[in-house]
Parts: C-alpha cells; sequence; structure tokens
C-alpha cells in the first residue's frame, strides 16, 4: 500500500516576524514557493482552494497553478473547494 503526501491551502493572509500583516502578493508568492519546495521533497500534490475574504489570498487557484507549473516537475496540482457560509449577526 503506497502512502501519499498532499498540501491544500486557501492562502491563508499571515503576519511577519513582528506582527505585521504580510501582503496577498507575499503570501501567493510565498504559496508558490511551498509547492516548489515540496515538489523538491517528493510530496505528491498540492491543492488550492478559491476564497474572497479578506483572511485569505487565493480568489483564483487556476492563475496560481499556472505559475507553480512552470517552476516544478513532478507534483500534481489541482483545486479545492470549501462551502462555508458565514451568517453575521446585527444588533440594533
Amino acid at each position: 500500500m503506497d502512502i501519499k503526501f498532499g498540501l491544500d491551502t486557501f492562502g491563508d493572509m499571515q503576519v511577519d516576524d513582528s506582527g505585521k500583516p504580510i501582503s496577498a502578493a507575499q503570501t501567493i508568492r510565498n504559496v508558490v514557493e511551498e509547492a516548489v519546495f515540496a515538489d523538491s521533497m517528493g510530496i505528491f500534490g498540492i491543492n488550492l482552494g478559491e476564497h474572497h475574504r479578506d483572511d485569505f489570498a487565493i480568489s483564483a487557484p487556476d492563475t496560481i497553478l499556472a505559475g507553480i507549473a512552470t517552476r516544478t516537475k513532478q507534483i500534481q496540482l489541482g483545486t479545492g473547494r470549501s462551502e462555508e457560509h458565514t451568517t453575521e449577526l446585527q444588533s440594533h
């Protein structure tokens, strides 16, 4: 039985060592570098999810996957999706 390891992300926004928020552009560059590193380590695949909220950087996973494809050799690329419904309560 073969065990295969993979990664998935929505490009969660993060902060640097000083606590300053990292830009969405830098977060996306980090995701690409993580995929390149995962490829070099023999990780089976990476899936990128699409999200349209301020706390996630990836809103067009296919575009980022295309960039990853230009820098990797073996890793399987895919998209993932999460159905999340958020309800905000307002008081009057």
